[in-house]
């Protein structure tokens, strides 16, 4: 589920939507429930400081309902989920009016970067970490982000 709460930044809800669901199938997630919020500067930056102590606002945030857990396996093909019942992985905060200066500065269109955005906020979701995983999840990022058509 996608939930606009900012105003700063017009953006299309459907085609993210559709992009979520994208990934959820390529990484398998077929039972997994999970939000993304599109929050304004000013509540990003409210955000980064009570959860990690920065200053300003950040582009996307990700808030795992299981915190520390080991990274799932990203696999080649979506895997079978035996159980029908749905796992909530967490919450990722998006800052669209953060992610349209990004996509400014390295000339990308403004719905791209926040594709690439969700698809790095589910990443957290499940576990991967880039600040300690030794490259393993931009390596994982950027295999997806090929498979998707982001660059």
């Amino acid at each position: 589920m996608i939930l606009n709460q900012q105003h700063e930044v017009r953006v299309a809800r459907r085609p993210l939507e559709s992009f979520l669901r994208r990934v959820e199938r390529e990484l398998g997630l077929r039972h997994a429930d999970l939000t993304v919020c599109l929050v304004s500067d000013r509540a990003m930056a409210r955000l980064n400081r009570n959860f990690r102590k920065k200053k300003g606002p950040t582009d996307v945030l990700s808030f795992p309902a299981v915190p520390k857990r080991y990274p799932a396996r990203v696999r080649r093909r979506p895997r079978a989920v035996n159980s029908c019942e749905p796992e909530y992985l967490g919450d990722i905060a998006i800052s669209p009016a953060t992610a349209r200066r990004y996509a400014q500065k390295h000339d990308r269109p403004l719905p791209s970067e926040l594709c690439a955005l969700i698809l790095h906020g589910v990443l957290h979701l499940l576990g991967y970490d880039h600040e300690t995983d030794r490259g393993e999840m931009d390596k994982i990022e950027q295999r997806l982000r090929k498979r998707f058509g982001l660059t």
